[in-house]
C-alpha cells in the first residue's frame, strides 16, 4: 500500500521509544526484489516495519502482496508529500523514524550511488542522511560478472568505511541462467543476520552491536 495520510501521522514520531525496533526495509532494482514480500513478512514478526521501493524495484515488487500494515513509500511520495516551506521532508522523517535500515536487494547501481554519495531518489536520500550510529545492512544482488568487477570491490570498501554492514550474496543459478556468486542471500538469512547483530533490544549503554564478519567478498 502507499500512503495518503500526513507523514507525521503515519510515522508516529511523537510516540516514545517502542519495545520493538523500527526497521526500514528498502528494495532497489534487482530481480531479487521478488523476495521483498517475504522479507517484509519475516521482519514484521519482530519489528515495526516501513518499506521503501525504488522505481526500478517496482517492476518486481508486488505491492498487493505486502502485509496490510506495512506502508510502502516510493519516489512519488517524496515529492507529493511536500507542498510548502515548513512541511516535513519524507526522507528525513524516515531517517528519524528508523532504528535500523536494511536494503535488500542492493543492486550494483544503487551500491555505486551510495558509494559515490549520490542521492537522486528516496532510498539514496535516506542513506545520504543516515545516522551511522544506527545499523544499516545491505544485501547485494547482481550478476557474477558484476559482483566480481573491481568497481564492486571499491564500492564495498567505501560503504564499509561508513559502517554499513554487508550480508554477502550467495552462489547459485542466477535469474539470467548463469551460475555463480551474486544472488541475494535468502530473506531468512538476512533476517537472522540482523536479529543476531541487534540481539539486545532496546539498546543500552552497556550493550553493543555484534556485526558478523564474512570473507565472502568479490575478487579484485
Amino acid at each position: 500500500m502507499t500512503t495518503s495520510q500526513p507523514i507525521h501521522e503515519n510515522l508516529e514520531l511523537d510516540f516514545p521509544q517502542p519495545s520493538k525496533p523500527r526497521v526500514l526495509l528498502a528494495a532497489s532494482g534487482s530481480v531479487a526484489a521478488i523476495k521483498f514480500e517475504s522479507l517484509c513478512r519475516s521482519f514484521s514478526e519482530w519489528a515495526e516495519v516501513r518499506a521503501v521501493a525504488t522505481k526500478a524495484s517496482l517492476h518486481f515488487v508486488d505491492r498487493s502482496s505486502l502485509p496490510s500494515d506495512i506502508i510502502l513509500y516510493t519516489d512519488d511520495d517524496e515529492w507529493s508529500a511536500w507542498k510548502k516551506i515548513g512541511d516535513e521532508v519524507l526522507h528525513i522523517e524516515l531517517r528519524k523514524w528508523a532504528d535500523i535500515m536494511v536494503i535488500a536487494p542492493l543492486s550494483a547501481n544503487t551500491l555505486a550511488k551510495i558509494a559515490g554519495g549520490l542521492c537522486d531518489n528516496l532510498l539514496t536520500c535516506i542513506v545520504r542522511a543516515w545516522d551511522y550510529s544506527k545499523p544499516l545492512f545491505v544485501a547485494p544482488a547482481m550478476n557474477t560478472f558484476m559482483w566480481n568487477n573491481q568497481f564492486t570491490s571499491h564500492h564495498l570498501e567505501t560503504i564499509n568505511q561508513l559502517g554499513i554492514s554487508l550480508v554477502p550474496p550467495i552462489t547459485k543459478r542466477l535469474a539470467c541462467g548463469d551460475y555463480g556468486n551474486g544472488a541475494m542471500a535468502e530473506p531468512s538469512e538476512i533476517y537472522t543476520t540482523v536479529r543476531l547483530a541487534c540481539k539486545t533490544w532496546p539498546p543500552n549503554t552497556h550493550s553493543s552491536l555484534v556485526i558478523p564478519v564474512s570473507s565472502n567478498l568479490p575478487s579484485s
